[in-house]
């Protein structure tokens, strides 16, 4: 693996991380009306965790396949 190479992929994983743990909660929280605070924490925090949980599974396929 080059070093271009590597230097591209942590952006991309950093960016897409930073999305899925970072600006959809946010959107979730200040965004949707439709449910009371408790609701929309709940949400978020289950978003969170499931996010957390397939970004840790795929890395972890990529790191095994050798493509990162």
């Amino acid at each position: 693996m080059t070093w271009l190479r590597a230097i591209v992929s942590g952006v991309v994983i950093v960016g897409i991380a930073f999305v899925l743990l970072v600006v959809v909660p946010h959107m979730m929280l200040s965004k949707i009306t439709s449910f009371e605070r408790g609701g929309r924490v709940a949400l978020a925090t289950g978003w969170f965790a499931a996010s957390l949980t397939g970004l840790l599974w795929g890395l972890r396929r990529l790191q095994s396949r050798h493509i990162i």
